[in-house]
């Protein structure tokens, strides 16, 4: 109860094309009275026999989309009927949030007790081995965006039917499903807010780029890896639309984040006598968007840019905020500037061709955002990452998704990073350090960043703020992504003097991001003796 079949399943059926029947509904039509009523007459098990009926009758239609009850599946010929007759989803919420949104709710009989948590945990308990006995398919609901859901379902009904596990109901279906597994997130920061296109094969349309142009001049900018792959496929069509595609090929690798490459994107901007209406494409992962950005921001003081991020890591995190900018020998990301891309278009089709070890990366990313702001986003990384690591294209579409979610809510209320914004840098803080000390290049960011969460989450606990199941909990899933989770031993000195030179550091205190709890994040300086014995720990 309280997850939001009803709102879901509605949107749902518009997009499919179907009819949409709540079985509660359909009772109090049947019966002309309350749910309410119905449970104090003749009590819960005459409303059961009732929804039982109901729901026998329901089955047997073709091209409905059906709202159940929460406790339908405890009769077993109902529970046997839905696995029968359909694609059967169940809609996961934890207790908090279903208090959350059922506490002023008087048409739910059941919680009307002097403790609805107690009753809400043993329905929860009763029910929960039963709602997964029947679902296909499990959807999260602790998200704010509805459209997103339901985009996420039905890309996993997709993906169902592709494997000849679920044949539609109706045929034209497929078509509507195929159109609906791109989803749109908006980050909204005013006149700079911007949209963000996550989808299989978005590069195939053009459009999603180019209603972002406005000049007769684009400059796309990407590097040797990536432009074989792709770059042809963002500058077709846009010289073909008659506009000058400037193209800027830089090194691939973290290493080249420097000065030296941001000189050659200015110098060929220059040589082409590009204006303040040119556009910049920033076709690559995160280092790629970092310069890009920045070098957006720099040229006349400030053109536009757009964000076509080919990692997962940037597709989840870096191409999503406007923090841009270039590594110093002294320190990762300290020379850069807050500017908000046009848009993003993240064509979640490019990862086929990531590397494993990229794809990890990405990974560290993900898990990151469940452990800071989302618990049950962490739980369904945990019971997801062998399907994420195997490249799922239902899961990592659901995980861009909702990585991409919460990252923009954070920056809509904290775009310059004064305070919400800094919890996203959970397990940087070790990670850049591991970065810098070992030298540019030889650890990805993300591995980096995946060791650091651990090595954060040890800290934590430490501290008091977690207990050490949920420290082994995110060394497990960090581990199960293919990260290291044993830092590099750079000598206690060399760590203290690359953590010292951190952006969210305040008068040469040290401060770290630490989970209190798992789901949550703390801001905060630490004691010396506790970070010493978390790199005692944390190092080979």
């Amino acid at each position: 109860m309280g997850a939001g079949k009803t709102t879901i399943g509605r949107l749902l059926a518009r997009k499919l094309g179907m009819d949409f029947i709540d079985s509660d509904h359909e009772i109090e039509a049947r019966t002309g009275a309350s749910i309410p009523w119905i449970f104090e007459i003749e009590g819960e098990p005459s409303f059961r026999r009732r929804e039982a009926d109901v729901i026998r009758d329901l089955t047997a239609r073709s091209g409905l989309v059906l709202a159940t009850g929460g406790g339908a599946v405890l009769n077993p010929d109902t529970r046997a009927l839905l696995k029968a007759s359909g694609t059967v989803i169940y809609l996961r919420a934890n207790v908090h949030s279903i208090l959350a949104r059922t506490a002023h709710d008087k048409n739910r009989p059941l919680l009307q007790t002097p403790d609805p948590r107690k009753k809400l945990e043993e329905l929860t308990a009763q029910r929960e081995p039963l709602y997964r006995e029947v679902a296909d398919l499990v959807i999260d609901t602790g998200r704010p965006n509805v459209q997103s859901m339901v985009n996420t379902i039905l890309a996993q009904l997709e993906a169902l039917a592709a494997s000849a596990a679920w044949p539609p109901v109706n045929p034209d279906t497929r078509g509507a499903m195929s159109e609906a597994t791109s989803t749109t997130l908006n980050v909204n920061l005013g006149e700079r807010s911007y949209p963000i296109s996550i989808g299989a094969n978005l590069l195939a349309d053009p459009e999603l780029i180019s209603r972002h142009i406005d000049g007769r001049q684009v400059a796309i900018v990407t590097n040797t890896t990536v432009a074989p792959l792709y770059l042809e496929r963002v500058a077709g069509p846009l010289r073909a639309a008659g506009r000058e595609v400037i193209t800027i090929v830089l090194p691939d690798g973290e290493e080249y984040k420097t000065w030296s490459s941001l000189m050659l994107v200015f110098d060929a901007l220059l040589a082409n006598k590009c204006d303040r209406k040119t556009t910049l494409v920033a076709l690559g992962g995160g280092v790629i968007g970092d310069l890009t950005g920045y070098a957006a921001a720099s040229y006349m003081r400030g053109v536009p840019f757009i964000q076509v991020p080919t990692t997962l890591l940037s597709q989840v995190d870096s191409s999503v905020g406007g923090k841009t900018g270039i590594n110093h020998p002294l320190g990762k990301n300290m020379i850069g500037a807050f500017y908000q891309p046009r848009a993003v278009v993240a064509d979640t089709g490019t990862l086929a061709t990531l590397p494993e070890r990229e794809l990890a990366a990405g990974l560290a990313e993900v898990i990151k955002h469940g452990a800071i702001i989302d618990a049950d986003f962490f739980e369904w990384i945990e019971q997801n990452i062998g399907k994420l690591v195997a490249r799922d294209q239902a899961a990592l579409a659901h995980a861009i998704a909702r990585s991409c979610e919460i990252k923009a809510d954070i920056v809509r209320q904290d775009e310059r990073e004064g305070g919400l914004r800094a919890i996203l840098n959970f397990g940087h803080t070790f990670g850049h350090a591991i970065e810098a000390g070992l030298g540019y290049g030889n650890w990805l960011h993300g591995e980096a960043v995946g060791c650091g969460m651990v090595m954060a989450a040890d800290l934590s606990c430490r501290l008091g703020f977690i207990e050490p199941a949920a420290v082994e909990r995110v060394r497990a899933l960090v581990k199960a992504a293919g990260l290291p989770v044993v830092a590099p031993d750079l000598g206690t000195e060399r760590w203290l003097e690359l953590m010292e030179v951190d952006k969210k550091n305040e008068g040469g205190d040290i401060r770290f991001i630490l989970l209190k709890p798992l789901g949550g994040a703390n801001i905060r300086t630490v004691p010396r003796e506790l970070l010493l014995a978390t790199l005692e720990a944390s190092v080979k």
